[in-house]
Order: structure tokens, then C-alpha cells, then sequence
């Protein structure tokens, strides 16, 4: 009850503007963009003497732990898929792909074709991340993978 009291004192002074339009502001063509705020990230470096196993470690974790979910799911997947099987090159080359973005929107909408990756990043890597994001056997992906396969013993 004061809740609802309190709401209807707000009201009454113009606390709430009253508005036909409701969404994202953003979507305004007069909107100045002056509120973005991009925060700057240190540049890329390749890590040439990181032995093979604690890059694959430290791969594995950055593609689980992203900035938004739908890639923590995609990328998640993918290093558990893929990440054993490549070689130190193609290693770097996934490296510099999810770590050299600032914006992993940008990943995202190149994974899945939505808009062209740069040059730079159009390689065997993305194109095996290409052919995953189509999901032709259907899987659920729905939460992170398990861990267990990490500790399974080699047959």
C-alpha cells in the first residue's frame, strides 16, 4: 500500500514523463551517441612461448567465460569440440579471434554469418567456428558443456 502510494506521489509531481514510444533510445536518429562509453582494452599479443597446454587451458576458459551468454555457449561448445584437435597455429588464430574484438557482438554476428568478418579474421579457424554455429546435428546447447571430459582418461 505505501508503495503504491509513494508511486502515485511520484506521478503527480512529474517524476515520470509520460511517453507514447517506449524501446531503446538509441533507436533515435538525433540520438548523439555522446553517452557511449567504449572502455579500452590492451591490444593482442600472441604468446609464442606458451607451451601448448596452458594455452589450450587458458583458451578453454576465455570461450567459457565471455561477455555475453550466446557466446559463452557457442565458443564454450566449440573449444570443447575443437580445441584438442588443433594444431599451435590454428591455436594463435583463435587466440587473436576471441581476444582481439572489442566487442563480442562482433563474434558473434561473424560466427554466424550475419555480417562479413575482416580480413584479418577470415582463416580455417573461422570457418571451422562457421560450419559449428549451423548446428547440423541439432545439439542442445542450451548451458555450458561439463567439465568431466576434462579428467576422463585417454582410451
Amino acid at each position: 500500500m505505501a508503495s503504491l502510494l509513494l508511486r502515485r506521489l511520484f506521478l503527480l509531481r512529474g517524476g515520470a514523463r509520460q511517453s507514447s514510444r517506449r524501446g531503446y533510445r538509441g533507436d533515435s536518429p538525433s540520438d548523439s551517441g555522446r553517452d557511449l562509453l567504449e572502455i579500452p582494452l590492451p591490444p593482442w599479443q600472441s604468446r609464442p612461448h606458451e607451451p601448448l597446454e596452458t594455452k589450450r587451458a587458458r583458451l578453454l576458459y576465455e570461450s567459457r567465460k565471455r561477455g555475453m551468454l550466446e557466446n559463452c555457449l557457442l565458443l564454450g561448445f566449440f573449444a570443447k569440440e575443437n580445441l584438442n584437435q588443433m594444431n599451435e597455429e590454428q591455436l594463435d588464430l583463435y587466440d587473436r579471434l576471441i581476444n582481439e574484438p572489442s566487442n563480442d557482438w562482433d563474434i558473434y554476428y561473424w560466427a554466424t554469418e550475419a555480417k562479413p568478418a575482416p580480413e584479418i579474421f577470415e582463416n580455417e579457424v573461422m570457418e571451422m567456428l562457421r560450419e559449428f554455429t549451423k548446428n547440423k546435428n541439432r545439439e542442445k546447447r542450451l548451458q555450458q558443456p561439463n567439465l568431466e571430459y576434462l579428467f576422463e582418461v585417454p582410451r
